[in-house]
């Protein structure tokens, strides 16, 4: 992989400034880097080389070198392709998959879009037009980010890059704090930095005449096919093998990240490699790492496993969200940092198993519309009267909670697989008065765009807007980034999707499994009782940390501090702290979505 930065706008000592800004990144290619200067554009790469040096060399120009690319891509249909380019006249000169990116947009325009299937952010700059066309790849696997005012416009693979361009202001963004409470994540289009924004994943752009025009290029579509479980589960197998190998493209050697999960542990029998990695912590039920050694000695290759301390742990944190640019409160996010750092040890490209939750309906909360079925099936007005009685019972009585999320619509009650302080917490929690939307209004949009469809489709849909970007796929890019690691999902894939959206929803989730015809194609490879293996996701103990006198006292502190002091009302912290610490109630998420925001804010504008 790689990255790119660059900027439009008339400044004096361009190459300093460039070099400034590509150092930043220095970690996503560490091998060799690359400039294109004009009068009007200043672009460079930083190169990863995943076989051979000169082949992964970047920028790329067309024929009459007139067309400019950088980009940070991997291009699985590059084979195909780039025969149908040459049928058409183009000639290549080098054998990056890449290149197919500059001559498929000199042939087809803003359609090139259509025929690509991988991963990539890129920008192409148009010499005799002046005109810049960027694009970033259909669910967000690779980041894009942009800064524009009136005089300059700037864009960078991270953040941390822009924010070297002198004449980028640092300033954070209060609405994104505040969503940030209730997603754990960043959530907006402009990000915790004031006139920073991410180009949203499915997007391409053109700038020209410093005017901006942003559309939207690919829509996700859920339509079910007619056909019977045995046809999904042996063309979800097919699929997917084919899509693995497609994905081994250009890399001498390929290892995989393996937790307990079925996705990694699928794609660790079918991967035809023999390296595997997994991470785990000094706590049993939070040790992964006898399941992949039972799993990798029964199918017969290696693991390669590691234990984390807890002092490794909690001293890794502002390392970890400086490389994040953003805070992103999932403590998943530090255990794959340690994972790629093992990986980095032996492979330079890991297989990764994000997407298959998404697609084929493997997260628990999936389940919930079925598990209220019987107050949904009642009529609103019963529904809320039951809701409403609910809310005024003592916190801790049992049932409370079915009953309060089976008064409310999907809609109301569902922002995605992270949901940490209502609207109304955090505003108590916030010293100080944002314009932030409330949560639901950023799903709004894409619920009204899935009106007829059911509640768990529903919920997928918000998830693959969403969670996918901005946790899952954030986090795999920077932690695997942070030690210069390629990282691929095969089960991410554009066509693994296009599959997946046919599948009936009672082939997805049921009332006592998530991605049953997903699960039963896995079986054919692993074990039955992985495949049936609940989702866990990659458990970490922060809830028992906290109840530990050493980092509770870690967090009071941060928690009374002067970083705090400045956002929130310090009073209302520390309660939830102490409810915690005493065991009254378990306020983990709460307490780490707060304590990682203090962490990240003191890394980029106190260090």
């Amino acid at each position: 992989m790689s990255g790119f930065c660059g900027f439009i706008g008339n400044t004096v000592d361009k190459e300093q400034i460039l070099k400034d800004m590509t150092n930043a990144i220095i970690h996503r290619g560490p091998d060799s880097d690359g400039e294109y200067i004009d009068d009007t554009i200043a672009i460079a790469f930083r190169c990863l080389s995943i076989s051979n040096p000169q082949d992964d060399a970047q920028p790329l120009f067309n024929e009459d070198e007139q067309l400019v690319l950088v980009s940070n891509s991997r291009i699985y249909n590059y084979e195909s392709l780039k025969e149908l380019l040459e049928e058409k006249g183009h000639l290549f000169k080098s054998q990056s998959d890449a290149e197919v990116l500059i001559h498929a947009y000199e042939e087809f325009g803003t359609k090139m879009l259509d025929h690509l299937r991988g991963m990539f952010s890129f920008v192409i700059w148009d010499k005799k037009e002046k005109r810049l066309f960027g694009a970033r790849d259909i669910f967000g696997i690779k980041p894009f980010y942009y800064y524009k005012d009136n005089d300059y416009f700037i864009l960078a693979s991270e953040i941390k890059s822009i924010l070297k361009h002198r004449s980028v202001h640092k300033e954070l963004n209060p609405d994104a704090l505040e969503n940030y409470l209730s997603f754990q994540y960043s959530a907006l289009e402009e990000t915790f930095f004031k006139n920073i924004y991410r180009l949203p994943p499915a997007h391409f752009f053109i700038y020209n005449n410093n005017e901006m025009h942003l559309q939207r290029y690919w829509e996700p579509v859920f339509e079910t096919e007619n056909k019977s479980l045995e046809e999904y589960v042996d063309e979800i197998d097919k699929t997917i093998q084919e899509s693995i190998e497609l994905h081994k493209m250009g890399s001498a050697e390929v290892g995989s990240l393996l937790s307990s999960g079925v996705d990694s542990s699928y794609l660790a029998s079918c991967f035809g490699g023999d390296k595997t990695f997994t991470v785990g912590f000094d706590y049993d039920q939070y040790n992964e790492i006898d399941y992949a050694k039972n799993l990798t000695k029964e199918i017969g290759i290696n693991n390669y496993h590691r234990l984390i301390t807890t002092k490794e742990y909690w001293d890794i944190l502002p390392k970890v969200q400086y490389y994040m640019d953003e805070p992103l409160a999932d403590p998943a996010a530090i255990a794959l940092y340690f994972a790629s750092e093992l990986a980095r040890e032996h492979v330079k490209v890991v297989f990764s198993g994000e997407g298959a939750d998404e697609f084929f309906g493997g997260y628990n909360i999936y389940k919930e519309p079925l598990d209220i079925k019987v107050l949904t099936s009642l009529p609103m007005p019963i529904r809320r009267f039951l809701g409403k009685l609910a809310s005024i019972l003592p916190f801790d009585i049992k049932g409370k909670n079915f009953f309060i999320r089976g008064s409310k619509r999907v809609e109301e009650r569902f922002i995605g697989n992270a949901f940490i302080f209502t609207e109304k917490e955090r505003k108590e929690l916030l010293k100080h008065k944002s314009n932030a939307a409330s949560p639901f209004s950023l799903t709004k949009a894409f619920y009204n765009k899935v009106k007829d469809k059911d509640d768990i489709t529903k919920m997928q849909y918000i998830d693959i807007h969403m969670w996918l970007p901005g946790d899952i796929l954030l986090k795999a890019d920077r932690m695997t980034m942070a030690h210069s690691l390629e990282v691929r999902a095969p089960l991410l894939d554009k066509e693994v999707f296009n599959l997946a959206a046919k599948l009936p929803t009672k082939y997805k989730v049921n009332k006592k499994s998530t991605k049953y015809a997903f699960r039963l194609a896995a079986k054919r490879h692993i074990p039955e009782n992985v495949a049936n293996k609940k989702k866990l996701g990659f458990p970490v103990p922060t809830r028992v940390w906290l109840r530990e006198e050493k980092y509770y006292s870690i967090v009071k502190e941060a928690f009374s501090s002067p970083i705090a002091e400045k956002f929130f009302n310090t009073d209302k912290l520390l309660l939830l702290l102490n409810e915690h610490y005493s065991g009254k109630k378990d306020n983990s998420r709460k307490i780490w979505t707060v304590y990682i925001f203090l962490i990240w804010y003191q890394q980029y504008f106190e260090a």
